[in-house]
């Protein structure tokens, strides 16, 4: 074999090398640049209102349950620190908050990101009026909710979780103060819901604004047993004939025949179908939604009929 042949030979060789290391370069870059999670697998890390932990938490256990190859890294926190983390912090995917995106809000997104954050209502939940074991104080109507904000019951204490960036402290200013102002000498603030309850649980005078979610559901073992300690309060439904006083149950929810309800929302970060579109499509299918249901809230995506039955009719023998 002549020289020129051998040096042929190695020529393509070496071009021949260099393609498959090319080829197994580009390959990497692709893998590495491509989605870091898919719908059933990955790390994500969302901000979720702590006034829904307990049915978000039961959300999450069990979608984790199911997709053994996800993690959703949950922090808990007011609702205007979530909408925070949903602006300033590129790691945080989704949050679950009491609403969508306003039209400038998705102005901001599109502009700055190029896309809009989608965002849907999967569930309603009600603010429920908690007070002492021990009080008599367990009828309310608006307009008495009203003048204990505002100072007009001098020897009652409020208590919220919280007296800045709540969505209770918010739901209670657009629905029950109408532009009236908080008497900040009569409304405590504690830390989250669980220290608004302890807190009326310690103080027969002490009147407590909670997510249903922490106190609405009977299933619950830590529920039932703060049920000795507090009593969930009826609140005068505005729009029955016959105006009668309604719990915040998930019948009353439903028909708003319970006045204190409001929307449970998530906002999604993703352009791709990544691990955070898998929760949202988890939390507003049936799987998602039938957790809302067994927690006593009212599913937002479907539905689930009250019926009127009979229930102490004998059946007629044959």
């Amino acid at each position: 074999m002549n020289s020129y042949k051998v040096r042929n030979m190695i020529f393509r060789l070496a071009v021949f090398l260099s393609v498959c290391l090319m080829t197994a370069a580009c390959s990497n870059e692709a893998k590495q640049a491509g989605p870091p999670d898919t719908l059933t697998s990955g790390t994500i890390q969302i901000s979720a209102d702590e006034s829904f932990r307990p049915v978000i938490e039961e959300q999450i256990k069990v979608f984790e349950g199911s997709y053994p190859s996800t993690k959703i890294n949950a922090v808990y926190k007011p609702e205007a620190d979530c909408l925070k983390d949903l602006f300033r912090d590129s790691a945080t995917r989704m949050v679950i908050v009491t609403r969508g995106l306003t039209p400038q809000e998705a102005r901001y997104f599109d502009d700055t990101l190029h896309y809009v954050p989608r965002s849907e209502k999967i569930a309603s939940d009600a603010i429920a009026v908690v007070v002492n074991s021990r009080s008599n104080d367990t009828v309310f109507s608006l307009q008495q909710l009203q003048q204990l904000l505002t100072g007009g019951v001098s020897n009652k204490k409020v208590v919220f979780d919280g007296l800045n960036a709540t969505s209770t402290i918010r739901f209670a200013m657009d629905s029950i103060l109408k532009g009236k102002k908080f008497d900040n000498n009569r409304v405590q603030a504690v830390k989250n819901s669980k220290e608004v309850l302890d807190y009326v649980a310690s103080d027969e005078n002490a009147i407590g604004f909670v997510g249903i979610s922490w106190i609405g559901n009977p299933e619950d073992t830590a529920q039932v047993n703060m049920l000795r300690k507090v009593k969930i309060a009826y609140v005068k439904c505005e729009l029955c004939v016959d105006s009668p006083y309604i719990k915040p149950t998930q019948a009353g929810i439903m028909t708003r025949r319970y006045p204190l309800v409001r929307g449970l929302y998530y906002i999604l970060k993703e352009n791709y179908s990544g691990l955070g579109s898998g929760l949202a499509g988890f939390l507003q299918y049936e799987r998602g939604q039938l957790i809302f249901r067994r927690a006593y809230l009212q599913p937002g995506r479907m539905s689930f009929n009250v019926r009127n039955v009979i229930v102490n009719e004998k059946l007629k023998k044959e």
